[in-house]
């Protein structure tokens, strides 16, 4: 069988074969094996050497690897040449000087994120220190890396993802949403969510007049929760 170049499948139904777009079974050539994900430089490198079948798979809107199919000997070769490149102390400098710097660049978001936040609630004075309690709050819990929130995405500005991380915030903590029982209609959930909302913006809008907020205010309550965690 000759090699496809350049090819992105789905799993095959069985360990050696994958599926195209067209639904075609396909099984892997002789001397090919599955390179785990994982190691992000090896499958880059493998990638570029040549022949290899990509494989992934679609949940939702996210695509997840399942692997790459490419030649025994390839795999093997690049990762002999990566194992004598990573022992060489240029290389743990290299590291240590990147992850350095990746952490300066994820404290730096952070701040500017919790900053973005608080420019959204737009407290009055008075209820100043709540508004950096809930900003600190939702700044943490957002803005990991890894963690896959709306925080963490380039697609709309920084303004709009501090917004969306608040709703999702006192959606998750001041309401009963997590627990709710909602029909599996299409769009209820994105409905329940709309209303939610609603609610949420009616709650900092007691915030943002200065109205006075009792001891039983489910945002006040979250946050004891969360601070008593802490």
């Amino acid at each position: 069988m000759t090699a496809m170049t350049n090819n992105i499948f789905t799993p095959g139904p069985a360990p050696n074969t994958v599926r195209s777009a067209d639904g075609k079974v396909l099984t892997a050539p002789d001397g090919w094996e599955l390179l785990p994900p994982g190691d992000a430089a090896l499958t880059r490198r493998v990638k570029t050497a040549g022949d290899h079948w990509v494989v992934q798979v679609k949940k939702g809107r996210k695509i997840f690897s399942r692997g790459v199919w490419a030649p025994a000997t390839t795999i093997k070769k690049i990762q002999s040449e990566l194992e004598a490149e990573r022992s060489t102390e240029s290389y743990a400098k290299r590291k240590e000087a990147d992850a350095k710097r990746r952490t300066k660049v994820q404290a730096e978001y952070v701040e500017d994120f919790y900053e973005a936040v608080l420019a959204f609630l737009a407290f009055a004075p008075v209820h100043n220190e709540i508004a950096c309690q809930l900003a600190r709050a939702v700044a943490d819990h957002a803005t990991p890396v890894g963690s896959g929130t709306v925080a963490r995405t380039k697609r709309i500005s920084v303004e709009q993802r501090a917004e969306a991380a608040v709703i999702a915030w006192l959606r998750h903590q001041t309401t009963a949403y997590d627990s709710m029982r909602i029909p599996r209609f299409k769009g209820k959930r994105r409905e329940v969510r709309r209303m939610l909302a609603q609610r949420s913006q009616e709650l900092l809008g007691h915030y943002r007049r200065g109205d006075v907020v009792g001891k039983k205010c489910p945002l006040k309550k979250a946050l004891f929760e969360v601070c008593d965690m802490d």
